[in-house]
């Protein structure tokens, strides 16, 4: 079992690789240490490379996950997963065939 993720983590790199290596990994960090209202703006997104798995990570409202996953669609990405600490980044959409939706990769946030 995974130990709980670390919370104050002051920098964070946004860039890993998830463990079969076919693709890079990048981490979206959209967690709060505050109360937020949705009119507040959303981190700015990280470079993406052609093909990367995007996951967006955190502790934040459900609203403010499906406002990262918006503005994810129509980038580079070939696929994006949500961050749980006891589970792993689970597929959440995918474009390409090596990830499905539903699956959970092993990754550790940077």
């Amino acid at each position: 079992m995974r130990p709980p993720a670390r919370a104050g983590t002051a920098s964070r790199r946004k860039t890993a690789r998830r463990r079969n290596r076919s693709a890079p990994t990048t981490f979206y960090s959209i967690g709060v240490d505050a109360p937020v209202r949705p009119d507040e703006p959303l981190p700015r997104v990280p470079s993406i490379p052609r093909g990367a798995l995007v996951v967006i990570e955190g502790r934040a409202p459900i609203w403010r996950y499906a406002m990262a996953f918006h503005r994810l669609h129509g980038s580079p990405a070939g696929a994006v997963a949500v961050f749980d600490p006891r589970l792993g980044a689970v597929v959440i959409a995918s474009h390409v065939p090596e990830l499905r939706e539903g699956q959970v990769i092993e990754v550790e946030p940077p």
